[in-house]
């Protein structure tokens, strides 16, 4: 099977702008294809895996890969599935985020001379003269079209600033200017970048002519990346000292029924042949199979020495009812007590295991939270200095085990 119909088999293509000529480009490892990732946070999360993936396995299949950091696009921010305006971050701040995506990225995608490079836009988006950017560029978009472009639609009732308006511009320049300078031939993105990308596209067409080559591709990796991105509690970062090679395992062994296949299909490397037989798993062989992607995944970002620890001391948990050793914990500052107790849901969002106090509340109401091995049942559950001091040990429904501890 060539890449091309693999991306489809896996579920990872969702919109071309030519399929035949885009197949072509990639099935003979011709495309030089760019994916921006804005520096939002000084780490990548699990909803940049499909991006990733996919830069992956095009490169293994000869095409070379532009990982573009959005350090010019950062300072405006992307509207795009948002209900309000990013914060503004410092060129510092920006830089510093820079830096921790590339050393994130080498786990994925091989750097060098002939393979891949990392781009940064502020290196021209920052150099731009404003009068000469609107006549330039400012003609070729239609206002009109831009206001219905689905990257906006959420934000004009609440109002769209002018800022923001002009991250489409500022997007679409950043294929142009690659296009122009490293012969990038083609756009990935998620699913909500259409309309952006599409403006990258027709700028090419409008400034270099109509026989001018760029393509477009996107994926489910908005609406599918960006879930998987989010847990109950926050994000779940690929920097081991933001999630533990342990919490990252657990967060994939603990993916629902419904989705394991999918998550396995989509961003594993293992055989398509392979993942249709497990196509065929029901019930406990589905356990088997979550099993298979936590360590295929934490495999790939922390490496198989740390995967086969997270293997071993998760199953050691289940094993034993909750070994001590390895399980995820959190130190409380003393300041955190009142009276010399700490109440548990107090104590159960220091832990992060709750994203709300009403979650709480539904948790130990439907039996869910154990303390020490002893059931809580109510949610006035204090636990002391002393036992604190020791060390408790918190179970939250079947599989997810945590330790708190006085600091």
């Amino acid at each position: 099977m060539q890449i091309y119909d693999e991306l489809v088999a896996r579920g990872l293509i969702a919109q071309v702008t030519d399929e035949s000529e885009i197949r072509e480009l990639v099935n003979n490892g011709k495309a030089t294809f760019y994916i921006g990732f804005d520096p939002t946070a000084d780490s990548l999360h699990v909803g940049h895996f499909m991006a990733l993936c996919l830069m992956k396995r095009l490169q293994q299949a000869g095409n070379r890969p532009v990982a573009l950091i959005g350090g010019g696009t950062g300072y405006i921010g992307d509207p795009s599935g948002r209900t309000d305006m990013r914060s503004m971050m410092t060129p510092e701040t920006i830089q510093h985020n820079c830096d921790c995506f590339k050393k994130q990225m080498e786990r994925f995608i091989e750097f060098g001379e002939g393979k891949a490079i990392m781009v940064n836009n502020a290196d021209w988006l920052l150099k731009l003269n404003y009068i000469e950017l609107l006549r330039e560029v400012g003609a070729c978009f239609s206002v009109n079209n831009m206001l219905r472009a689905r990257c906006y639609e959420q934000r004009m009732e609440r109002g769209l600033s002018f800022l923001e308006f002009n991250y489409m511009i500022m997007q679409s320049y950043d294929f142009y200017h690659l296009y122009q300078h490293y012969g990038c031939n083609m756009q990935f993105g998620g699913d909500d970048q259409w309309s952006n990308m599409l403006g990258g596209t027709e700028l090419i067409r409008k400034k270099l002519g109509k026989d001018a080559h760029a393509m477009t591709i996107t994926l489910l990796m908005n609406s599918e990346g960006k879930k998987m991105g989010k847990t109950a509690n926050g994000a779940v970062w690929l920097d081991p000292n933001k999630t533990s090679p342990f919490d990252f395992y657990q967060y994939w062994r603990n993916v629902g029924d419904q989705d394991v296949l999918k998550c396995i299909r989509m961003l594993t490397f293992l055989p398509l042949e392979q993942i249709d037989e497990m196509d065929k798993w029901e019930g406990s062989e589905l356990n088997r199979a979550k099993e298979i992607l936590a360590y295929e995944l934490t495999a790939l970002v922390h490496g198989e020495e740390e995967a086969k620890k997270a293997e071993a001391s998760a199953k050691a948990l289940f094993v034993s009812g909750g070994s001590d050793e390895n399980m995820p914990t959190t130190e409380i500052e003393a300041d955190k007590l009142t009276d010399g107790a700490i109440g548990i849901l107090d104590l159960l969002t220091l832990c992060g295991l709750i994203p709300s106090r009403g979650e709480g509340r539904r948790l130990i109401q439907q039996g869910g939270l154990t303390v020490d091995d002893e059931k809580v049942t109510t949610i006035d559950f204090a636990v002391s200095q002393d036992r604190l001091q020791a060390g408790v040990k918190i179970r939250k429904g079947k599989k997810v085990f945590h330790k708190a501890i006085l600091k």
